[in-house]
């Protein structure tokens, strides 16, 4: 063979940098339509960025050699499909992860989720918390290690949901009530300590656990497609909001924005833990469905285990039938106030919420249309939160959002840290 290069190949390799160079602007913006499944082929992908065809498929090209797509360059064409099909694109299943963790009053959660949002590998959850937060994070990125050694997969970053409004930008825990911790705590900085200790590279983030159920929903879930989007959800004790805004997720001046839990929905009820009466915290979560069934606590299973069981499987007795129209009732009032307030294109619930819901539709619906100007004007849509585990993908969002806002970038950091 010649030792001449070929200036044809020369004047290619040129051309496809030119486009990479073109693009590289674009690899953030691509990498998110794969991730949230808006671009499933290459045409899709040209389309929505605005860009030409060799363009698009240099961009697809270089997350693929980052490892964070697949690119079927023979896909199969549909029955009846005019022309030649387009690649086909999809998340790399033995690409990076994030280190998702969640913290709840019965326990924690440790998981590593991929793009997409899909789950790789879980710890098995722990059905005890202990006061101190350095116990439980140290615990719960301690089985989060476990998992990357086992899979030996690469770790992108981490993030942990607290039940617990988390004040920006110093990252504390200010009213972690319900896992008795102190109020104030500096989670952010315990969390990303015991992140380091472990030897995992990337950022590290911490934030309340319904804020990241919603992100979680609104890119994957139940909120796809919606603009404004409210959720409200009740898992194990307490109640909490979030709210997105235009397709971003809304945490106010200081990361405490939609603290739902103390519209009061019920004037005369049971004193709440801020001071006031009658709080949604109080008279819509877990405990309250079992009080109000005349129901005693049992220690052997989550307080959202016992309520699901009760509105799932024991409807005949009438205090059940009974607590279930109350519960539903007072969660439809705080909603109609949050509808006046936020005028939301949609509203998702999540936990004991989403259960309530689907034992009675129709009433809740009513109440909130019934006692919200917007609901009366024009129904709001009410849906159930659809992924399993959504704080922990949110959680996982959080740690991606860095490689989604600049892939080369984020990785170059990861591997000089590695």
């Amino acid at each position: 063979m010649s030792g001449k290069a070929d200036p044809r190949a020369a004047g290619e390799g040129t051309t496809s940098r030119t486009r990479l160079d073109r693009g590289r602007g674009a690899l953030g913006p691509a990498l998110q339509l794969v991730h949230t499944g808006r671009a499933p082929t290459r045409a899709v992908l040209t389309a929505e960025l605005g860009v030409t065809r060799a363009t698009a498929g240099a961009v697809a090209a270089e997350l693929e050699a980052l490892g964070l797509i697949r690119v079927d360059a023979r896909p199969g064409a549909a029955a009846g499909a005019q022309g030649r099909p387009s690649h086909r694109l999809s998340i790399a299943e033995d690409g990076p992860v994030a280190l998702a963790a969640q913290v709840h009053a019965d326990g924690f959660r440790a998981a590593l989720v991929g793009l997409g949002g899909r789950i790789v590998a879980t710890a098995p959850g722990r059905l005890s918390v202990d006061a101190d937060p350095a116990q439980v994070l140290g615990a719960v990125v301690e089985a989060g290690a476990g998992l990357l050694r086992t899979t030996g997969r690469r770790c992108v970053g981490a993030a942990v949901a607290v039940p617990s409004a988390v004040a920006e930008p110093e990252g504390l825990a200010l009213n972690p009530l319900h896992v008795a911790w102190p109020a104030g705590a500096p989670v952010r900085r315990i969390f990303e300590e015991c992140v380091r200790a472990a030897g995992i590279t990337g950022p590290a983030f911490a934030a309340n656990d319904v804020n990241l159920a919603a992100l979680a929903e609104h890119r994957h879930g139940a909120g796809r497609g919606a603009r404004d989007l409210l959720c409200v959800a009740t898992g194990h004790r307490g109640v909490g909001g979030a709210l997105v805004l235009d397709g971003r997720l809304h945490t106010g001046s200081s990361g405490l924005a939609l603290e739902v839990g103390h519209l009061t929905v019920n004037p005369e009820g049971r004193p709440c833990h801020c001071g006031s009466r009658g709080c949604l915290d109080v008279e819509a979560d877990p405990l309250a469905f079992l009080t109000a069934a005349g129901r005693e606590p049992g220690p052997e299973v989550s307080l959202l285990r016992q309520a699901e069981d009760l509105v799932r499987n024991h409807r005949d007795d009438p205090a059940v039938r009974e607590a279930v129209a109350a519960l539903i009732d007072r969660l439809g009032l705080g909603l109609a106030g949050l509808v006046n307030i936020l005028n939301p294109d949609r509203i998702i619930l999540g936990g004991l919420h989403r259960t309530l819901l689907e034992a009675d539709p129709d009433r809740l619906r009513a109440v909130v249309a019934g006692r919200s100007l917007w609901g009366r004007s024009g129904a709001v849509p009410v849906l159930p939160c659809t992924l399993s585990h959504n704080s922990l993908v949110g959680a996982a969002e959080l740690a991606w959002q860095p490689v989604l806002d600049d892939p080369l970038a984020a990785l170059a950091r990861e591997a000089g840290h590695g």
